[in-house]
């Protein structure tokens, strides 16, 4: 079980090339990445993407990245011939133009002209840079994933200690049930016996009690409250919980509102109220869950 919640930090260093990479989460439905990066690493961040897409399914994450580059880099040069004849072109004109002014067009005047040169690093630099990133992001996804895991065992405990007050209510519940229509059936004749004096009919009575116990009957509810308790302790152990969780925390709540709505005991009524406030104690803590 894992929370959403956590940090992780993972350097590269190698070659005189320094790349740390943070990574931070927090609780989102679904799985964000926000990635802050250095212009020259815009070309890596789907791979950036693609790697946390492998290892995480829910939550924001936000993903700092900082390089510092002291390589010597083999660098290869590039000349604009077309350049360098069109501006040389442009200093004859101006020569014939102008021919009393001193004339100095040289090598190096065109080498100096803007677009004429241009420097390029070689392909392997680029290589290096991108396996260096994924070594530094797979090493702090790894501290991510190991402070989420730590978070998730606590977050797991609280939720099963949860549960397991939840099954207690759901216990005091099923033991208060059957009580409920012997309780009605009494307070019923003793209020006919009053109002005639006495005089009761104890099949009208039963018929009555039937019919109450018919309505106020949770039987099916405890047993699918039992069933999901079973389930929520199952899932536990899985380590990808958070949308099964939240899916079963909705049904823990429907079968404790039908409890309430049918209990027709202000005991029951009580427990019901306590179970409610459990569940929504569960459900908080499942929206930290992946």
């Amino acid at each position: 079980m894992y929370s959403m919640t956590g940090f992780g930090k993972g350097d590269f260093r190698e070659g005189g090339l320094e790349i740390g990479v943070e990574l931070k989460s927090v609780n989102n439905r679904f799985l964000d990445i926000s990635v802050r990066c250095p212009h020259i690493l815009n070309p890596y961040e789907e791979t950036v993407r693609a790697l946390i897409r492998e290892s995480l399914s829910r939550g924001h994450i936000d993903v700092f990245v900082s390089v510092l580059d002291k390589r010597e880099k083999e660098r290869s040069v590039y000349v604009d011939l077309a350049a360098a004849r069109a501006y040389a072109r442009a200093a004859e004109s101006l020569k014939e133009a102008f021919p009393e002014v001193p004339d100095d067009i040289t090598l190096s005047f065109l080498l100096k002209s803007p677009d004429v040169v241009r420097t390029e690093e070689a392909a392997e630099a680029d290589e290096a840079l991108a396996e260096g990133l994924k070594q530094a992001l797979r090493a702090a996804l790894g501290a991510l994933r190991e402070m989420r895991g730590k978070e998730g065992e606590r977050l797991k405990a609280d939720l099963l200690a949860r549960m397991d007050t939840i099954s207690a209510l759901r216990d005091g519940i099923a033991e208060r049930a059957p009580l409920v229509a012997e309780e009605y059936r009494k307070r019923l004749a003793e209020r006919v016996a009053e109002f005639l004096g006495g005089t009761v009919d104890e099949n009208r009575i039963l018929t009555e009690a039937a019919v109450f116990a018919d309505k106020c009957n949770i039987d099916e509810e405890l047993t699918r409250l039992s069933s999901h308790i079973t389930e929520f302790r199952r899932i536990c152990k899985e380590s990808i919980v958070g949308r099964k969780l939240d899916f079963l925390v909705q049904e823990f709540n429907r079968e404790c509102n039908t409890i309430c709505s049918k209990s027709n005991d202000a005991r029951i009524t009580a427990l019901a109220l306590d179970m409610k406030n459990e569940i929504e104690k569960v459900r908080e803590q499942i929206q930290n869950l992946e």
